[in-house]
Formats: C-alpha cells, sequence, structure tokens
C-alpha cells in the first residue's frame, strides 16, 4: 500500500507520497549545493517544483534516474556525479559498482552517495582506496533542508588558494592562527571543503556594520 502524506502548507494539501518529497527535497537542496561549489547546474533543474518532480518522476522514484552528473564550471574536464542509495544497507556490492563507475569515467573528481540506511565497514573501507577521486557520504537527512538559507545564516565564502595567501600575507599569520572549523561541520561539509581551506563569514545586523571573520578547515 503507498503511504501517502496529507499536510496543510500555502499552497493546500500535500497528498502526494512521502517518498518522493523527500527525494525532491533532498536533490534539489543538493542541486543547490552543487551550484554553490561552482557545478554547471541548469536553471530548469533549479526550478522544478515538486508537482513537476512527481510528474517526471512518479510517487516512488527510480534511484538510477535520480543521479546527477555536472561538469565544474571552472574546469569542464572534472565532474562530480551524485548516487542516491536507497533505504537498504549500503554494502561492498553496491560500492564496488561505484567504483566500477568511476575507473570508467576519468573525468570525475568527486562522488557523493546519498544514503537512508547504515554502510558495512567493508563498503567504507573500500571507499578509502580511491585516491583520484574524493568520496563523500551524506544522509539523505542531511539535505532535506539547505543549511545555509536559515534566515540568521551569515555570508559564506571559499577563499581561492590565491585569496588565502593574499589573506595571511595581509596579517602576517600561518594557518594554525586562523580559527578553525572541523573538516565534519555542516557547512564544511555543504562546500566540500579540505584540510586548509578557508571560509570567509560575512554577519550583518540591523544596527553593526558588517562583522567579517575567517575558519580555516582542520
Amino acid at each position: 500500500m503507498e503511504v501517502r502524506m496529507e499536510c496543510m502548507c500555502e499552497w493546500g494539501v500535500d497528498e502526494g507520497s512521502v517518498e518522493s518529497k523527500r527525494y525532491y527535497l533532498c536533490r534539489m537542496t543538493t542541486l543547490e549545493m552543487l551550484r554553490d561549489r561552482g557545478y554547471d547546474v541548469p536553471d530548469s533543474d533549479l526550478s522544478l517544483t515538486l508537482q513537476n518532480f512527481r510528474d517526471s518522476f512518479g510517487p516512488k522514484p527510480d534511484l538510477e534516474r535520480l543521479r546527477i552528473s555536472l561538469p565544474l564550471l571552472s574546469d569542464p574536464s572534472k565532474s562530480i556525479l551524485v548516487v542516491f542509495c536507497g533505504a537498504d544497507t549500503l554494502k561492498l556490492s553496491v560500492v564496488r559498482n561505484v567504483i566500477a563507475q568511476i575507473n570508467d569515467n576519468h573525468a570525475l573528481h568527486r562522488v557523493i552517495l546519498v544514503r537512508q540506511g547504515t554502510i558495512t565497514s567493508q563498503a567504507r573501507q573500500a571507499l578509502t582506496t580511491l585516491p583520484r577521486v574524493k568520496i563523500e557520504l551524506f544522509q539523505i537527512t542531511d539535505l532535506l533542508v539547505n543549511v545555509t538559507k536559515h534566515v540568521l545564516m551569515p555570508k559564506h565564502e571559499v577563499l581561492s588558494l590565491a585569496e588565502k595567501e593574499k589573506l595571511l600575507k595581509k596579517y602576517s599569520l600561518d594557518d594554525k592562527q586562523i580559527p578553525r572549523m572541523l573538516e565534519t561541520d555542516a557547512l564544511a561539509r555543504y562546500y566540500g571543503l579540505e584540510k586548509g581551506q578557508v571560509l570567509k563569514i560575512t554577519s550583518v545586523g540591523d544596527v553593526v556594520s558588517p562583522h567579517v571573520t575567517y575558519r580555516c578547515v582542520m
């Protein structure tokens, strides 16, 4: 029996499946995240409504069709792949299938696996054997809401290597003297940051002037 969700919202009652709405929200947040990382995300994908999504993918979306593959705007020879793994335990056999796809596509430099269930220790270990490609794991619940869109969230900008070096030179600093942000922080994960990268954070209040701070990922 299909599970249906009926909730009051600004435009009426949502009588579609819970599963389709979860995947719609997750996929939209993922696309917004990829655009913020500098990937070539079509405007048409970002403007897709829930009803459009359901019309295209149905009440129980096919996970293969939900996959996302996009090039990096600054270097089209590099691309990212997003794989939706479903509710089952992420096993070694699934990871081996993803690894095979990575080996067949030398343009891939990052892969995001979105899962609902647990991951086996063997599967997790296998993901560490790919030096050419960075693998990121997200739970679907991590992507139901875009963390950068909260009304109280300050503006975040990822500094380029040149901008970071300019900052360090200006204030005669090294990495260890910049306030830290863990690589596991929600914002660091959203932007796909690696150790050593720096975020510029600009807070704007109703009364005070903009306040700028920096965080270095550790």
